[in-house]
């Protein structure tokens, strides 16, 4: 019997451990369809981190009327940068963090990765956890740390699995959790919700349009935390240009609508809310609906927890440490644990914090890749083997970020950190992410057709390495 070269070792394989880590996905194992993009992302954004930040309407002092625009100008520019990169996935067959190797450098790229991708996927995992335990909690009466214990389990089997296993369970979540949160929307409507007007004397209030600027960031820095993961969910699509332009589509289409719906919900719930806990809140606002609505929290934690542990895991064998995907998976999962059990009491403070944490140093990452793959020539697929040469150690893509963050600094509004100039001028809201995607792109205009910063050896012409320690992926 004569073995087919050609046949895939994965395949479309549901129930089959991914045999691929950071690799590039060649052509005999690419499969599925542009509309498995929106599932992916849909069911994602089904998420409650979305509705709290929807409750921050009313601290602020916003009109109802000026909450919904700025939810929709953020999820409107997050959505067409999610587009983007998803589309670059389709393209050149790799992820995202592997991509940033092209304009940072094989060993450039190992700091933006490991603060952007790690922390910010174990964080995610982590606060997901909280929210969706704590849903389970609520409805079962049993500890936080069972609860979170046992959705931590499901995301740890169904991350191991991998890419094909999750793009099936995203479809079938969205078809389980649409329902439910289409419920949850008219209760809430039914038993209290409702519209209001601008409160300046409201606790958070900075200004009519300061407030606008960073209520509308805030949904904006919920996808730009996405965006180093989008070419993950994209990679094994088949390279066509047909492909290439629905893929964006579909991404876009699924993050904005759950985007604009979740945080309205958000807004109309914050309206009302009774209590500080915004669980707790829930539960009241839905009443005798409240199990269901409990129920879809604690489900939509997984559909997001399993994008940010696997792509968590991604991001760890980015950084050449030597483990496998599973082990890397265990890795992201023990930590997210860990961190929710210390974090699961007042949530909604460090939610903000480390949302606008990891915005600052992700929206000058997205930046340089974005004008490094459209300008810098990283569109041509028969330069992805540059992606994994050692020798390319450090490129001006890496000062081009490290410069954004820095100008950012003066501009930054935290609980931990204010720059100077937000000391300054509150009233001008959040312009940190702005800022930093500005000076980034500035930077890497100025540089991109200079030489790297620093070479060893030849450069890779072959075909693309593959990356040893993620060969085996399940193993």
């Amino acid at each position: 019997m004569t073995h087919d070269d050609t046949a895939p070792v994965y395949g479309s394989a549901v129930t089959k451990v991914e045999p691929f880590g950071v690799d590039h996905i060649p052509d005999n194992e690419r499969h599925g369809k542009p509309s498995s993009q929106f599932f992916v992302w849909f069911a994602a954004g089904l998420n409650f981190p979305i509705i709290l930040l929807g409750f921050s309407a009313v601290g602020l002092g916003l009109s109802f009327g000026a909450a919904v625009a700025a939810i929709v100008a953020g999820a409107g520019l997050g959505s067409l940068l999610m587009a983007v990169m998803s589309r670059m996935g389709v393209r050149l067959g790799v992820p995202q963090q592997i991509q940033a190797r092209g304009p940072l450098g094989f060993f450039g790229n190992f700091l933006p990765v490991a603060y952007i991708n790690v922390f910010a996927g174990v964080g995610w995992a982590a606060v997901t956890v909280i929210l969706g335990g704590k849903a389970i909690a609520e409805l079962t009466h049993l500890p936080f740390w069972v609860c979170g214990l046992a959705l931590t389990l499901v995301e740890l089997v169904v991350s191991i699995y991998g890419y094909n296993m999750i793009n099936f369970l995203q479809r079938v979540l969205t078809y389980v959790l649409t329902p439910l949160f289409v419920m949850i929307t008219v209760v809430a409507l039914v038993r209290g919700a409702g519209t209001f007007d601008a409160d300046p004397k409201a606790a958070d209030y900075v200004g009519s349009t300061g407030g606008w600027i960073t209520f509308g960031g805030w949904f904006l820095s919920f996808l730009v935390a996405w965006a180093p993961f989008a070419s993950d969910y994209s990679r094994y699509l088949p390279d066509s240009p047909g492909v290439v332009k629905r893929t964006a589509w579909y991404t876009g289409l699924g993050n904005f609508v759950t985007i604009c719906w979740l945080g309205t919900l958000g807004v109309l719930l914050g309206s009302n809310a009774t209590s500080t806990d915004s669980i707790t809140a829930l539960h009241q606002l839905t009443g005798p609906f409240a199990i269901p609505a409990l129920i879809a929290i604690g489900l939509s934690a997984l559909a997001q927890n399993f994008l940010n542990v696997y792509g968590g895991a991604i991001s760890v064998q980015t950084l050449k440490v030597p483990v496998t995907r599973t082990q890397a998976v265990t890795l992201i999962c023990a930590l997210a644990y860990v961190i929710s059990l210390w974090g699961h009491s007042g949530i909604e403070d460090k939610f903000s914090v480390f949302l606008n944490l990891t915005a600052y140093f992700i929206a000058p990452f997205a930046t340089v890749l974005l004008l490094d793959y459209h300008l810098g020539g990283r569109s041509d697929p028969n330069r992805i083997a540059e992606l994994y040469d050692r020798g390319r150690v450090l490129s001006w893509g890496f000062v081009a970020w490290a410069g954004g963050v820095l100008a950012s600094v003066p501009f930054w509004q935290s609980d931990l950190y204010t720059g100077a100039f937000a000391s300054a001028y509150p009233h001008a809201g959040d312009l940190s992410m702005f800022v930093a995607a500005g000076a980034s792109a500035v930077l890497y205009l100025l540089t991109y057709r200079l030489r790297p910063l620093w070479t060893r050896g030849t450069p890779a012409t072959a075909e693309p390495q593959q990356e040893k320690t993620a060969a085996v992926a399940g193993s």
